[in-house]
């Protein structure tokens, strides 16, 4: 009997699954070795890396062991999330991009509501690479007026510091028209259209 009423048998507990035991790590270290410089010389084919860490829907005893190995890190990313503030904010910024990139496309993808509604595989393919387009236009877009727009701020005694730097985004669609005609011709000569004054009324972009 033990404190407060708890009782014991005897027997430990089976080890969680979540758990990772170094002895396995320890016994394939060397295969694991060989994977990692194979992947990184570009030695080995994924399908053929699926077939020798898993077999018949179980892992085989190399693929146990970069799964225990996983392990350490999972553990290891909570008590460093808990305990060091730097790491919670950035994955807190990162986590933020990610959100606005997330935004953008369904702001795009308006016409579905961001679902897929093609019934095979070729089309679902289509529609995402036409979305990764669209969305990586945006991002470029937004980017080449950001740097024209700090460089002139620049060159008029505005100070840009790293401060502002750190608040800007690509990611913004305030100032984008989604909806309407969409045209796509050869500007007449090559280059960033002029920028406006921050008193400048005007249209949203196309």
């Amino acid at each position: 009997m033990l404190a407060d009423g708890v009782s014991w048998s005897g027997k430990l507990p089976a080890p969680d699954r979540r758990c990772w035991v170094p002895s396995r790590i320890r016994a394939h270290w060397g295969d694991m070795l060989r994977v990692a410089g194979s992947l990184t010389l570009g030695e080995v084919r994924g399908h053929d890396l699926i077939r020798m860490l898993s077999r018949d829907g179980k892992p085989t005893a190399p693929g146990d062991a970069f799964a225990h190995y996983g392990r350490i890190f999972k553990t290891l990313h909570p008590l460093q999330f808990v305990s060091d503030e730097g790491y919670r904010r950035m994955i807190g910024a990162q986590l933020n991009v990610t959100e606005a990139r997330h935004r953008l496309a369904r702001k795009i993808f308006f016409g579905r509501r961001g679902e897929l509604r093609q019934h095979y595989r070729e089309g679902m393919e289509d529609q995402l690479g036409a979305l990764g387009l669209a969305l990586n236009s945006a991002v470029l877009f937004n980017s080449l007026y950001i740097d024209a727009s700090l460089k002139q701020l620049a060159a008029d005694d505005f100070p840009v510091t790293d401060k502002l730097l750190a608040r800007l985004s690509p990611l913004q669609y305030d100032h984008i028209n989604f909806l309407g005609r969409y045209a796509f011709t050869r500007p007449a000569a090559p280059g960033l259209r002029q920028l406006r004054g921050p008193h400048t009324d005007g249209d949203d972009d196309d």
